[in-house]
Parts: C-alpha cells; sequence; structure tokens
C-alpha cells in the first residue's frame, strides 16, 4: 500500500511546489513583514500606519465591491430569466449573442475602453447629444467612483449570468410551466420558483464576482485616479512610490480578512443547508 501513495505524492508533487513557492510563502512572508516591526519583534505598528492613512479607502473598497457584486447579481438574475422564461425569440436571440462579450475582455482593457466610453467627451455623451437627448454643456465625465462600478457591473455579469443561466435551464420546465397555468406572472415565477433553486449557483458566482473585484488594480487607477480609492492602488502605490512593503502587506492582510470573512458566511450557508437537506 505504500507504494501506491509515494507514486500518488510523486504525481501531485510539481502541483504542491507551485503552490508553495507561488501562494504559500509569499503569503507567510506577508504576514510576517505586517505583524513585525523593523526589530523582528511582533507589532502592530503597520495596520495602524495603515488605518491613520487609509482607512476611508478601505471603507470606499467596501462600498465599491459591494455596491457592484449586488448590481451584478441583480442584472445576472434580470439576464438568466429572460433567457429562460422569455417568450419573445428576437430579445433572447439578442441577449444571448451580446451578453457574454465582455466575459472575454481582460480586466485592463476594459479600465482603458471605460476611459474612452465614460469622459465627459466620451462615446456616450457624444451620443446623447447627437441623439438630442442632452446639451453639451450639460455632459459630466463618470471617471470615478460611478466608473469603477459601471467597469465591475459590466465585466462581472457575464460570468455570473452565465452560471445562473446554465443552473436555470436545468430546472424541470414542468415546475415553470405549473406556476404560469395558475397564473403567476413570470416576474413571481422568477422570484419564487426559479431563483430559490439556483440560490446556491448565484451565492457562489457572486463570492467569485466580489473576490475578483477586491484584488483588481487596473480599473480603479485607470478609470478614477481620484480619492479616494481601492486598497489595491494604495499597496502598489506604498511600494512603488516609498518601497513601504510593510504597510502594503498590512493593507494586504486587510484585503485576505475582507475576502475571508465572505469566503466563511459562502461556507456557513453552504453547510447549514447541507445539514438541513
Amino acid at each position: 500500500m505504500a507504494r501506491p501513495s509515494l507514486f500518488g505524492l510523486l504525481l501531485i508533487a510539481p502541483a504542491l511546489a507551485m503552490i508553495g513557492a507561488l501562494f504559500l510563502y509569499p503569503l507567510g512572508f506577508s504576514l510576517a513583514a505586517a505583524f513585525t516591526d523593523p526589530s523582528g519583534s511582533l507589532s502592530l505598528m503597520h495596520f495602524q500606519k495603515a488605518y491613520e492613512l487609509y482607512s476611508t479607502d478601505i471603507l470606499f473598497t467596501l462600498f465599491i465591491v459591494v455596491v457592484s457584486t449586488i448590481l451584478t447579481g441583480l442584472f445576472s438574475i434580470a439576464i438568466a430569466g429572460i433567457l429562460t422564461l422569455s417568450e419573445t425569440p428576437w430579445l433572447i436571440a439578442v441577449l444571448r449573442s451580446l451578453y457574454r462579450w465582455p466575459l472575454f475582455i481582460p480586466f485592463i482593457v476594459a479600465a482603458q475602453c471605460m476611459r474612452t466610453f465614460l469622459a465627459k467627451n466620451g462615446l456616450m455623451n457624444n451620443s446623447f447629444v447627437a441623439l438630442g437627448l442632452m446639451e453639451p454643456i450639460q455632459a459630466t465625465s463618470y471617471l470615478d467612483w460611478r466608473g469603477i462600478i459601471i467597469t465591475f457591473v459590466w465585466k462581472q455579469v457575464p460570468f455570473v449570468t452565465l452560471m445562473l443561466a446554465g443552473a436555470m435551464a436545468s430546472i424541470d420546465r414542468a415546475t415553470i410551466e405549473a406556476g404560469r397555468n395558475l397564473g403567476a406572472s413570470r416576474l413571481r415565477v422568477l422570484i419564487e420558483l426559479v431563483l430559490p433553486q439556483v440560490a446556491q449557483t448565484l451565492l457562489v458566482g457572486l463570492v467569485l464576482s466580489f473576490v475578483t473585484m477586491l484584488s483588481v488594480l487596473s480599473v480603479p487607477m485607470m478609470v478614477a485616479g481620484s480619492q479616494p480609492t481601492m486598497l489595491t492602488v494604495d499597496m502598489a502605490f506604498r511600494i512603488n512610490s516609498y518601497g513601504d512593503y510593510a504597510t502594503a502587506n498590512a493593507l494586504g492582510v486587510v484585503s485576505y480578512l475582507i475576502a475571508g470573512t465572505v469566503a466563511w458566511i459562502y461556507l456557513r450557508h453552504s453547510i447549514r443547508r447541507e445539514v438541513q437537506a
């Protein structure tokens, strides 16, 4: 029995080595640097400095990511619901052909696209002016916190929608038809019959989107370069401008805690759901 076990360890050794070298070692180094002072003693001085300098940015990051996650969920539910329940073939065809496009666009490209789309003289405002919907003097720039949220939602909605639409397509159509035959509207069928059956898939997609948006650097840096900003920009600034890895690592630990809290909520919900089942 020892030989198969040794052979199995040898097979997974390259993967374990990659995880250790590229994830576990940097994580351990970051934690050690965040919790020690220059003399090597345990200290919270870097967290105190991070709080004094960037407490507003921590709250701003939470606001941006939470709002973007909620809007991503709402738009994903709406699009997946239309794809599943709509009886208008052309609408389904248009949505199916359009909603996946941002899925294949990197965040840095999405940020550059939004810089030209949401600027004061960008494509959006120029289109509104050309259509007579607004005067040129009324044009305003959305390259601020609104632009970050718009970019995140536009980028993440296809990912969550793809998961959600697949889960909805696997639902027994008899349940949906029964609700429709009893007089329920499509909106009520979506909320009361369909969503409870795909809630776990929706939660997985939103958790993954939350963590992804929390870690993006290019969007807040390129779309909104003003203060307040997100933690990823602060970490890059501390390293590139001051070489202050300790404070940057402290901010990284704060990001770990935020992401870990969301993951803990998801795992607790999943365990509770399995126990009830």
